[in-house]
């Protein structure tokens, strides 16, 4: 086992995947030259017929991924930023989305489409975007948000090998973060979250950029002889309920960490989801703490004072502890 990137890991399981299946090929704008380095060098690596640099068209670049995928390929379609995605959101929505379902399974669309999501690095509101919870509401779209680089590798790798088309989003600012990688072939099974820190006292659930300050907040909470369980989802479709209610039913508060705008975010759902089945557990009123609801800002004072940060989830979990 070594320690490698994120980004490194990607690369990897790209590579991998690329090497035992070569129904797999590489779409997207300026891939060839990987301004996040998750694909350098394949296009030296497997070839122009396998790594194509595309049109600057979100929407040229998404209706060809579902239109190879449905024609026995197996797209991996580098959108860059995730606000791209919104420009070339109709095959995605009206197409990859629908179409195993439309035509009773008998097209399949093993698409993967990667973006880089989340503020932090101040690049503005139109490249800072967490859409996850749009993704979510599809009803037929894989959505993926690792936090570490093991996970990255090996839910890229289990996506890769999948048949149903997914949103693999890269936590923005992320790359560059080191942990431990395992060597050989594995695979992330999606649907199944993992637990980063046990706990007895409340609850955080939370998954992809949030999980470094959420446990950074863990941290600082133990040194007040608060001890959290941190449930690290990993994907969010399908999304592992029994881990929620089961942290819910082992410490009977619960916060959950998002860096989507509150409206209609993960965090939502998530709370409706301990309502809905963990009520009778819950000693306290479940706590979200996301993003207000505004355009990320570019000033880098601004964009920290709307990301939720260590402190704020330590508060959060205070105020859940005092209110039960």
């Amino acid at each position: 086992m070594a320690k490698k990137r994120m980004i490194q890991a990607i690369r990897e399981a790209l590579v991998e995947e690329m090497t035992r299946d070569e129904k797999i090929i590489l779409l997207g704008e300026d891939i060839e030259v990987s301004i996040s380095g998750d694909t350098r060098g394949l296009l030296e690596q497997f070839g122009a017929r396998r790594v194509r640099n595309t049109p600057i068209s979100e929407t040229l670049v998404t209706g060809l991924s579902v239109g190879v995928s449905a024609a026995g390929y197996r797209p991996v379609t580098h959108m860059m930023f995730s606000n791209f995605i919104y420009t070339g959101f109709d095959a995605i929505a009206n197409q990859a989305a629908k179409l195993r379902f439309m035509t009773g399974g008998q097209v399949r669309l093993p698409v993967t489409f990667i973006a880089g999501y989340g503020g932090g690095r101040s690049i503005a509101a139109q490249h800072s975007d967490s859409p996850h919870p749009l993704f979510m509401n599809l009803g037929g779209i894989n959505v993926c948000v690792p936090s570490t680089p093991e996970d990255a590798k090996g839910l890229l790798k289990s996506c890769l090998r999948g048949n149903n088309p997914t949103i693999f989003l890269e936590a923005g600012g992320r790359g560059g973060e080191m942990g431990e990688v395992p060597d050989g072939d594995y695979l992330t099974p999606l649907g199944k979250a993992a637990i980063r820190r046990q706990g007895k006292d409340a609850a955080i659930v939370s998954f992809g950029s949030m999980m470094k300050p959420v446990l950074q907040a863990a941290v600082i909470l133990a040194e007040e002889g608060v001890e959290v369980e941190v449930v690290d989802l990993r994907t969010l479709v399908p999304l592992d309920e029994d881990a929620i209610i089961a942290a819910v039913e082992k410490t009977g508060r619960l916060v959950v960490v998002d860096e989507a705008r509150d409206r209609c975010s993960a965090a939502s759902h998530i709370a409706a989801i301990a309502a809905d089945r963990g009520f009778r557990h819950l000693t306290a009123p479940v706590r979200r703490v996301t993003v207000p609801d505004v355009s990320m800002p570019y000033a880098p004072v601004l964009e920290r004072s709307v990301l939720p940060n260590a402190d704020t989830i330590a508060a959060a979990v205070r105020a859940t502890l005092r209110s039960g």
